[in-house]
């Protein structure tokens, strides 16, 4: 049995599923609202946990069991990515070869995990290209004769504070972490095909307090880029411009919203309770939709930016949209206008868990289920866990799994975008494009988080 944990901005996710013969079965999941997180980010451990306790039980009732440990997510935030490498000898005091054992593979992950940190990064995950016994290249070095071996990889680190903070919560809502996993790689796992994740392509994850955008080529996360706006922004908006409570305007948001205003019916209106009134006004889905439209096309043109900087639109993948903010109508119309490439939205194919909003906690179980053994074994030294061989429910067919044995080194050094902590407001030249009614007000509007 597996278990997810999507620590989300609006809901805390947990997902239960068993591998069979290599097909993987949701059989149960929790989701409920969140507590003391902030654009993705903990604020508050003790109402996280509560959260999470809630959540846990609500998955361990549907299915009938008792959940002891998962895999767990961790954002992008201050995600730095690196090369690292280690080595250990082998050879004993008379110069002769002997055969590599589980510990040696852990000494020589030990090995490339040690470099100067400064105290406020932590190691999040280690992921080996390639191990090597005497020169020669091999995928797992177990049970195989040497006098030296050595490890290439790549190095993710964090933010220390985020990564205590998450294993804190976890530990106080009564589980064990099995697998600390970096967000983005886990969503790829699901949202992009195999192709894709080898040929290169562009994960954006429209998340409910931030944005992230991932560069996944040759089966490696080579890039992430963290806006700190997302679905609330949209919703809060709604609530400022139309002077309706948030929940009238996510509830709008979703059953009226359009991600383009030239989709939107001008002549279609809809009743809006505004605070301070008793009469309703009514609101035209055009005009709703350029709210929405000047947020998204914000975040999206950050995004161009930082992309087209390194490059990226060129890769043949184009870009994959996930996350519950991607199911906004027209999204990939109005993504592919201002990329210039082929956008898809992915949404999962589990019952009743076919919208966007899950695709991180079921990539989480796809994720620790198809890794390899020897990529196992390195995760339990860097989370310092128990390492269990085997931990599939039934024997699975190697073909159906997708297991890479990385050759290239990453290029460069890629940083995640740090935190902002200030509400942006959306800026003046979006919303003077497209024409918005009540530009005044919008004018005001926008200044007011300055």
């Amino acid at each position: 049995m597996y278990v997810g944990l999507d620590i989300g901005t609006t809901s805390i996710k947990v997902i239960v599923a068993e591998d069979v013969k290599g097909q993987l079965n949701v059989i149960g999941y929790g989701n409920v609202r969140s507590k003391g997180l902030s654009r993705g980010v903990i604020v508050d451990i003790d109402q996280v946990v509560g959260a999470m306790k809630e959540a846990i039980k609500d998955a361990e009732e549907k299915v009938d069991v008792s959940i002891d440990e998962v895999i767990v997510g961790i954002p992008a935030n201050m995600l730095q990515i690196e090369q690292c490498r280690g080595m250990i000898t082998l050879s004993d005091n008379n110069n002769r070869s002997r055969e590599i054992t589980e510990d040696d593979v852990r000494a020589v992950v030990q090995a490339a995990m040690t470099q100067s940190l400064p105290p406020e990064r932590a190691v999040i995950d280690v992921v080996p290209d390639e191990f090597i016994i005497d020169d020669y290249s091999v995928t797992d070095p177990r049970e195989m004769q040497g006098m030296r071996l050595e490890m290439k990889g790549v190095l993710y680190t964090g933010s220390a504070t985020i990564i205590h903070n998450i294993r804190k919560s976890v530990e106080k809502a009564g589980v064990r972490i099995n697998e600390i996993v970096v967000a983005p790689i886990a969503s790829a796992q699901v949202a992009l095909s195999e192709d894709e994740r080898n040929f290169g392509s562009i994960l954006i994850d429209l998340g409910s307090g931030q944005t992230t955008a991932a560069v996944i080529h040759d089966h490696k996360l080579k890039y992430t880029y963290v806006d700190q706006e997302g679905g609330n922004y949209i919703t809060r908006d709604i609530s400022v411009v139309l002077n309706t409570s948030p929940a009238n305007a996510e509830r709008l948001k979703t059953t009226y919203g359009y991600a383009l205003a030239s989709m939107a019916e001008t002549e279609e209106s809809f009743s809006v309770q505004v605070v301070g009134q008793q009469e309703p006004e009514m609101i035209t889905e055009e005009y709703l939709a350029q709210i929405i439209e000047a947020r998204l096309r914000q975040i999206f043109g950050k995004i161009y930016q930082a992309l087209d900087g390194i490059n990226a639109l060129s890769m043949p993948g184009g870009i994959v949209l996930t996350g519950g903010g991607a199911d906004i109508w027209g999204i990939k119309e109005l993504a592919e206008e201002i990329f210039g490439v082929r956008v898809k939205i992915y949404r999962p194919e589990e019952m009743g868990l076919r919208t966007p909003t899950f695709t991180q906690v079921i990539g989480l179980i796809e994720y620790g289920v198809r890794q390899s053994e020897i990529n196992h074994l390195v995760r339990s030294v860097v989370h310092n866990t128990s390492y269990r061989p085997n931990i599939k429910s039934e024997p699975v067919d190697d073909s159906n799994q997708e297991l890479v044995h990385y050759q290239e080194e990453p290029e460069v050094d890629y940083i995640a975008s740090p935190a902002d902590e200030e509400f942006q407001a959306i800026d003046d030249d979006n919303l003077a494009k497209k024409g918005i009614r009540d530009w005044k007000f919008f004018k005001w509007f926008s200044e007011l988080f300055k």
